[in-house]
């Protein structure tokens, strides 16, 4: 018998003796980080609304309890029960009953409705039918990446049964090495911004923490190959963590089934979603501009199989020797800061992925309050001594300035904007703007991603501002539906169309215009003096983005894939507004770091150029008295 076999047979006892009599355990199982509990008795578990938080106390394990398919109340009769029970405010729209887990998935409008207080609704549909609930929210806006995920995951089910139970087997298993040490390997994003990537080692478990590309530097990816990576083989990796789904951290993860990789990813639902419909998007984009994508999408769809989704907050195993907690970064859309809690209290890490401290129009600002941190590895990239960003406030008079000056002039706005984030955040500004009279009401067209990725928003509320939480719930409120917005669907013509046209606001992806749709738009708009060419997001080294900011005035078009291009000049207006970046500046940075809890004793300077990278650790070195480092690729630290 293995020694996990022998841990569930010692589980299994133990909630024997803590289970009233009249209830059967038929069967335990590990199932990624949580324990499954099957039972004959599914609406006695479900009465007794105490006792799985009692078992989960005793065991330290998250749980969830399934009947045994056989006592389950037949679909047909369970869906009018169900119905009958959910008070109709709720606006169900979809459910689904999966026989071979005793699930039964409820898609509704209203998630919280369907949830009740502190749980009790879905308590009352296991007593009432023996199925257990999960809920999921039917999205406001239609987006086809939500539906083409759920669909696929329910298509994969069986397969995404089997991936659980390894990955549980694998964290549960018992450590097999009695030193005791903790490493960080840096493979990328390091005196660079882009290619974000690390290991975190123990003698037992090996980690990954992102894996992105470089925007402006094709080829240049992550040093996947050392033997502290994927030089001993792609299953020497335990588990990879992923902080967002931007490309500079998600582009290259699906390459890690290529190679052979079969585990588990750890993420939130949402960047779960959005790293879905941002690598597909890389693929595409490769191919039209002749380029050979790494990878096919089929491992784009395996990177989603084996993904398991966390909340922020939840502790959760990953290994045998690792518990993980995800935080909000305030960055976009389901970021996170990655807590690490190694050993039996042996050392804490953290990694802030890509944060912005303060408080956005979307976002509640960076959490930086930590039961224990030693050491924290921390993003740079506005890091720099003279890195300080525009108030949002000023940053917003500036954008209705260059608007206004616009308009006047009969000309149209262009701005480059990554399509989750920073294109939400202006959608915000601009909505409101011309509801309060602040500019003249004119069309806001939508390209490239920014709509999907917009209805990928308000399908998970819950991590937006509560304001903004509140008026997506409202239909007639909702800002990302107002009348201003329009999505382009038809390709360059439409393109074409919108330039010959009235004065306009156009937002379109890729934000460092390394490509996509941003380029058919400089080619139409480029030419004309009463135009506007706006940057509201950090323009990375080598991207044309950073060429245009710094006076470059051509800009190649339709390249054929074999370094030849034509050129259109850059006659329009060029304006740069601070302050709609998703990342923190340097005051941000470093308050950041002060306001602490607990301050760490050791900080790694990551993700920016080397000066931004270089000028942070030697602030916070001297100001803070911390031991501060801003490490070169290819380095490893050991911190016990």
């Amino acid at each position: 018998m293995s020694t996990v076999d022998k841990q569930l047979e010692d589980v299994k006892a133990t909630i024997d003796d803590e289970v009233p009599r009249h209830i059967s355990v038929s069967d335990v199982t590990y199932e990624g980080p949580e324990l499954v509990i099957y039972t004959r008795d599914p609406k006695e578990f479900a009465a007794d609304g105490d006792l799985v938080r009692r078992l989960a106390s005793k065991l330290r394990k998250r749980i969830t309890v399934r009947p045994d398919p056989d006592v389950l109340t037949p679909p047909t009769r369970a869906e009018q029960a169900i119905r009958d029970l959910i008070p109709e405010e709720a606006g169900v729209t979809d459910l689904d009953f999966y026989e071979d887990t005793g699930e039964v998935v409820i898609q509704a409008q209203k998630p919280g409705v369907v949830i009740g207080r502190h749980g009790a609704t879905l308590r009352d549909v296991t007593r009432e039918v023996g199925w257990t609930p999960e809920v999921v929210r039917t999205p406001p806006i239609e987006s086809s990446t939500v539906d083409n995920v759920r669909n696929f995951l329910k298509q994969e089910r069986e397969d995404r049964r089997d991936i659980l139970e390894r990955v549980g087997r694998q964290i549960h298993r018992d450590p097999m090495s009695d030193d005791e040490y903790v490493r960080i390997t840096t493979l990328g994003c390091c005196r660079e911004v882009g290619r974000a990537a690390f290991i975190l080692s123990t003698p037992d478990t090996r980690i990954l923490i992102d894996c992105g590309d470089k925007p402006g530097a094709e080829g240049e990816t992550p040093y996947l190959r050392i033997p502290e990576a994927f030089g001993a083989g792609a299953n020497g990796i335990d588990a990879v963590v992923l902080t967002h789904a931007h490309l500079d951290h998600s582009a290259l993860v699906p390459l890690l089934y290529e190679y052979g990789y079969d585990g588990p990813i750890y993420c939130t639902e949402p960047t779960r979603d959005l790293m879905g419909l941002l690598t597909l998007d890389y693929l595409d984009v490769a191919a039209k501009e002749g380029r050979s994508p790494p990878y096919g999408s089929e491992m784009v769809r395996e990177a989603i199989k084996h993904t398991i989704p966390l909340e922020y907050g939840d502790v959760t195993d990953i290994a045998p020797d690792i518990k993980l907690t995800l935080h909000n970064a305030g960055h976009i859309l389901g970021s996170s800061i990655c807590h690490f809690h190694v050993g039996d209290g042996l050392y804490n890490v953290a990694f802030s992925g890509d944060i912005h401290y303060d408080d956005t129009r979307l976002f509640d600002g960076a959490v930086n309050d930590f039961p224990r941190v030693e050491t924290l590895v921390l993003e740079s990239t506005y890091g720099g001594k003279n890195d300080y960003q525009t108030d949002q406030d000023d940053s917003e008079r500036k954008l209705k300035q260059i608007v206004q000056n616009a308009y006047d002039r009969d000309g149209k706005v262009l701005i480059p904007a990554f399509a989750v984030g920073r294109s939400q955040e202006l959608m915000l500004v601009l909505e409101e703007a011309m509801r309060e009279g602040d500019i003249p009401e004119m069309p806001i067209y939508l390209d490239g991603m920014i709509w999907e990725a917009t209805a990928i928003h308000t399908t998970y509320p819950e991590y937006l501002r509560d304001s903004l939480r509140d008026r997506i719930f409202d239909a007639d409120d909702n800002p990302f539906l107002a009348d201003q917005f329009h999505h382009i669907e038809g390709g360059d013509d439409e393109r074409a169309d919108v330039a010959d046209g009235d004065s306009c606001i156009v937002l379109s992806t890729s934000g460092m215009v390394t490509g996509g749709p941003i380029m058919s738009w400089l080619e139409h708009l480029g030419p004309d003096p009463d135009s506007t060419l706006t940057f509201v997001g950090y323009q990375a080294s080598g991207t044309l983005g950073r060429r245009i900011q710094r006076g470059r005035d051509e800009i190649p078009i339709n390249g054929d894939g074999n370094g030849r291009s034509d050129t259109v000049s850059l006659d329009m207006n060029v304006e740069t507004v601070d302050g709609f970046s998703g990342h923190a500046d340097r005051q941000g940075l470093e308050n950041f770091v002060r306001t602490m809890n607990p301050r760490p004793e050791k900080i790694l300077c990551v993700h920016g150029d080397e000066s931004a990278t270089q000028d942070l650790s030697s602030s916070l070195y001297h100001d803070m008295n911390l031991r501060t480092f801003a490490p070169q690729n290819l380095e490893t630290f050991r911190f016990r």
